[in-house]
């Protein structure tokens, strides 16, 4: 699909990069060439990533590092120096009902992905300012960033505010020829995240019927949207956000949309039969 050596010398950084999606672009981006550089709380988990990709003869190493904390995630910038693009991928997320929540629960999600997200790209984007050489900042939102979503209020606020960011960062720091774009994918199956949000495999099934295509992306998808926005080739893409979901928020913002959940041919003739009322 993509060039061999397209990410040749350049450098990105990821945020949870020890599992799941983060871990994923990681492997892609140095398949391409890049070096990356992983972020995430847990070490043993990043430096399972960072041997992965080494085995392969691919640079990359691990920092463990708490993105909530400012103080961390620059010093991580500092030791690190200039890169050529930031993947902002670390996520907090649980169902629960509003009524339910706690301050300190609401305030957990938040911190990570809003507060987290700001934290490297305030420290990894200076640096790209004053190298004078421009980046490419991605950041991992989700499709109801925009619509928002019961039970998870938390993360649908702070990816909305994280959805703001890109857009806002994308004018003010065309300046710079820092590009700023976003990934809004779909039901994913990453590793935790099903068990943790879709524990009941019924649960799992709906998720699954709710999407046009009838099946969910994978990480290898999202991987391949994230080297094509981080890559020269999307030079011109800025305040961008790629929605990859089979449709489903399309499907679920149609006021008859549900209804391709009858059987095609009896729906037919339902609807023959109403207009003929309709006479």
């Amino acid at each position: 699909m993509f060039q061999a050596g397209l990410l040749k010398d350049k450098t990105f950084v990821i945020t949870g990069g020890g599992s799941g999606l983060g871990a994923e672009m990681a492997r892609r981006f140095a398949e391409l060439g890049a070096r990356v550089v992983l972020l995430g709380r847990r070490k043993e988990k990043l430096d399972e990533v960072v041997a992965q990709i080494e085995r392969s003869g691919a640079s990359a190493s691990g920092y463990p590092c708490d993105v909530r904390d400012f103080g961390a995630v620059q010093e991580v910038a500092a030791r690190v120096g200039r890169v050529d693009g930031l993947v902002n991928n670390a996520a907090g997320n649980f169902l629960a009902a509003a009524e339910d929540l706690s301050a300190n629960a609401f305030k957990a999600v938040v911190e990570i992905v809003l507060n987290g997200t700001f934290h490297c790209t305030s420290s990894f984007g200076r640096r790209m300012i004053e190298s004078g050489k421009g980046g490419a900042i991605l950041n991992i939102v989700t499709t109801y960033a925009w619509t928002g979503s019961a039970f998870v209020l938390p993360s649908a606020c702070a990816k909305a505010g994280v959805l703001a960011l890109t857009r806002s960062l994308a004018v003010e720091w065309a300046a710079y020829r820092i590009r700023v774009n976003a990934i809004a994918p779909g039901p994913v199956p990453t590793e935790g995240a099903f068990s943790r949000l879709l524990p009941d495999p019924s649960l799992e099934e709906m998720a699954r019927n709710r999407i046009p295509l009838k099946r969910f992306g994978t990480p290898r998808e999202i991987a391949d949207a994230a080297v094509y926005l981080m890559s020269d080739g999307a030079g011109y893409v800025t305040g961008d956000c790629l929605t990859i979901d089979g449709g489903e928020w399309l499907r679920s913002g149609g006021e008859f949309s549900h209804a391709t959940d009858f059987d095609r041919e009896n729906l037919k003739q339902m609807l023959k039969a109403m207009r003929g009322k309709e006479k």
